[in-house]
């Protein structure tokens, strides 16, 4: 009943095998998940996002692929913002009526500085650095 190294050995039965695949699938997930904090995706410094007349003043434009959301509150000024939602990951989905919107639970950030207008949402969306050169957008 024991190995050669003194350890007993135990028979393989179906609750030692679902409780390792769930220990196996919960890793997995956790590797895979956004989280709550808010993570970036894509998006590297220098990258062109897009050009400065896709974001309409008074409002913005979300550039899923490089997670960014660039906004323009007043004539000439434009904002930079991750689009991923601090609430629980999920990417936001427009810009709308002065607000920045995560159609998943129904956040909204504010344009000016991305801090929450409406929850579940309690932490503002992060700031990301943005460069405009003539009417080109990247991430500085």
């Amino acid at each position: 009943m024991s190995d050669e190294a003194g350890l007993l050995r135990r028979p393989t039965t179906r609750r030692s095998v679902v409780a390792a695949g769930a220990a196996g699938l919960t890793g997995l997930l956790g590797a895979c998940g956004a989280g709550s904090g808010g993570g970036e995706r894509g998006g590297e410094p220098g990258e062109r996002l897009g050009s400065a007349s896709q974001v309409p003043e008074g409002g913005g434009t979300v550039f899923g692929e490089q997670g960014v959301v660039v906004t323009q509150p007043a004539a000439g000024e434009y904002r930079g913002f991750s689009a991923i939602c601090p609430h629980q990951g999920c990417t936001v989905s427009e810009v709308r009526d002065g607000t920045i919107d995560c159609l998943c639970h129904g956040s909204k950030f504010a344009i000016e500085d991305g801090s929450v207008v409406r929850g579940p949402a309690t932490e503002p969306l992060a700031p990301r650095e943005i460069a405009v050169s003539g009417d080109t957008v990247r991430l500085a």
